[in-house]
């Protein structure tokens, strides 16, 4: 609809104050201004003036500084369902794929030295951990769809998931390199190319968590400062 010159700065506005995945960001928007050209278009058919009708519309659904912390957590909830869904697939998916290199990995390239002590408890620990992992992913995923009525603060879920990431992922990690430095398996050999391969999954799976857990962060980082903002704004107005 031509002329909605104030609703569209308010939305810009309010784009510019959000963070959060870009299509949910960007369906909000674009529902928050649907909605305010409905109300607009209703003003201004009860015979008020298209700007007028515009600002009323916009003073009836709040302000910028009103309106985008519960946008914000909508995103904030958002992202912590992808977070969740990435681990719950990708890390279950990258330990099937590391047991089937170590059961077919070439006789003729294992170590023929003896493993050290420590060896098999560590790599069940890494077992453990990544099934652990899945587990927290699934659960994470299920709070953040089913769960949310039930969940006084989910983007305080979204953080915490987003900071076990960045505990976890380095973790297993360095835990699984030194499995591999132990036993010069399929990581050392970088002429076996299905290690090769299973070795490129799963750094593309740990950066995509680690991306992810940042933007979580980042999301919840942004819902706490929207939040301490509209406090402060209405103990200032008592």
């Amino acid at each position: 609809m031509a002329g909605a010159g104030v609703i569209d700065e308010y939305v810009a506005a309010l784009g510019r104050a959000l963070r959060g995945p870009s299509g949910v960001r960007r369906d909000l928007l674009a529902e928050a201004r649907d909605g305010l050209l409905d109300a607009a278009e209703a003003y201004e058919s009860g015979g008020l003036p298209r700007a007028e009708a515009e600002r009323r519309a916009i003073a009836d659904f709040g302000t910028v500084d009103e309106i985008a912390p519960g946008f914000q957590r909508e995103l904030a909830v958002s992202q912590g369902r992808r977070t969740a869904a990435l681990l719950f697939l990708s890390v279950p998916l990258t330990a099937f794929l590391w047991a089937v290199i170590w059961r077919v990995f070439p006789e003729t390239a294992r170590i023929e030295q003896v493993k050290p002590g420590w060896f098999g408890l560590l790599a069940r620990a890494v077992d453990l951990l990544q099934l652990g992992v899945g587990v927290v992913g699934g659960l994470t995923l299920l709070a953040l769809g089913r769960g949310l009525r039930r969940i006084r603060r989910p983007a305080l879920v979204t953080r915490r998931l987003g900071l076990f990431v960045w505990v976890q992922t380095p973790l297993v990690g360095a835990m699984g390199l030194t499995l591999a430095a132990a036993a010069r398996g399929p990581v050392g050999f970088s002429t076996y190319l299905p290690g090769v391969a299973v070795s490129a999954i799963s750094y593309l799976f740990a950066g995509s968590a680690l991306f992810s857990a940042a933007r979580c962060l980042r999301c919840t980082t942004a819902v706490t400062a929207l939040s301490a903002a509209d406090r402060g704004r209405s103990l200032s107005r008592w």
